[in-house]
């Protein structure tokens, strides 16, 4: 009787409790966020060792399962992906955080944290330099104030680059042709009708001034620059000049798309699906350029034979 009653209270409780499968599947979800979380700690770690226990402190009291989507989603989702280096993610993250001018603190952290990983402090405030021309002055001075912060409080001076040689129209003119293949004559046609000194101020500060300078790569000029637009939200015709200038100096379609991706965590789901279906466009007339080309080569080799 005993033995009967007791296999009477297991049948019971069996009925209460979830079938096989979906313990499995709890399992496989445990084991995935533990996944997720080892990976975003081991990418925040890169930028800072104590990053995780210092949004404790701030969070634990008010929020702490940020902490977790911090972690797992902003690090272990989304920067722990393949497809773009740490170096260039944080170019990326600090032209966002500087072009949207809101948050200060964050700017600091990956300001502190792209030093931590290998960046030159003069590549950061070059990063500052490019995003100026896209978010404006207060954005770039308010971005340099944080900067000189960070690097006070490691001990660190950017080295000054001698300045460039020659006039700035034609260094800016250069600079254009060598990301954009002959778009200064186009610059200036635009804008003859309404503000030619606009065309002027484009050609003479953006790219003779800021973006001709050296001390950062040409493609990590164009990670800044569309990292800024993709943030700002507002500027999707300079986001699709700037990712096909990212191509041209080098930047692939994954690292573009990468750049566009880790912008949901910074400026939101908004802005990165609206980044993601400007490069649609972009790669779009990439692929009927290269058929058109492809098409006339072809043309012409047949007329020669």
């Amino acid at each position: 009787m005993r033995r009967i009653a007791t296999l009477a209270l297991l049948a019971t409780l069996a009925a209460f409790l979830p079938p096989p499968q979906a313990l499995a599947a709890v399992a496989k979800g445990e084991t995935m966020t533990t996944q997720r979380m080892q990976s975003g700690r081991e990418a925040l770690a890169r930028l800072n060792p104590k990053a995780e226990a210092n949004l404790h402190a701030a969070l634990d009291d008010i929020a702490p399962d940020m902490v977790e989507m911090v972690v797992a989603f902003g690090y272990g989702d989304i920067y722990a992906r393949p497809g773009l280096a740490t170096l260039d993610r944080q170019v990326a993250t600090i032209a966002a955080l500087a072009a949207l001018g809101n948050a200060e603190a964050q700017l600091r952290f990956h300001i502190d944290g792209a030093l931590h990983a290998g960046l030159a402090p003069q590549e950061v405030v070059e990063v500052i330099y490019v995003t100026t021309v896209f978010a404006g002055f207060p954005a770039g001075l308010n971005a340099l104030a944080a900067a000189r912060q960070v690097f006070n409080e490691r001990g660190v001076t950017p080295e000054f680059p001698a300045p460039p040689n020659g006039e700035r129209r034609p260094r800016g003119l250069a600079a254009l042709e060598a990301t954009s293949k002959g778009s200064g004559q186009k610059v200036l046609d635009m804008l003859a009708d309404i503000a030619p000194d606009m065309a002027a101020f484009i050609l003479d500060f953006s790219y003779g001034d800021v973006i001709s300078r050296p001390g950062l790569s040409p493609r990590r000029k164009e990670i800044a620059m569309v990292a800024a637009a993709m943030a700002r939200g507002t500027m999707r015709p300079q986001l699709k000049v700037h990712a096909h200038a990212g191509l041209n100096v080098g930047l692939s379609r994954a690292e573009l798309t990468e750049v566009a991706m880790q912008m949901a965590g910074y400026a939101g789901f908004p802005a990165a699906l609206n980044a993601l279906a400007a490069l649609r466009e972009v790669y779009a007339e990439v692929d009927a350029m290269a058929g058109a080309t492809a098409g006339a080569t072809a043309g012409a080799a047949a007329g020669a034979k």
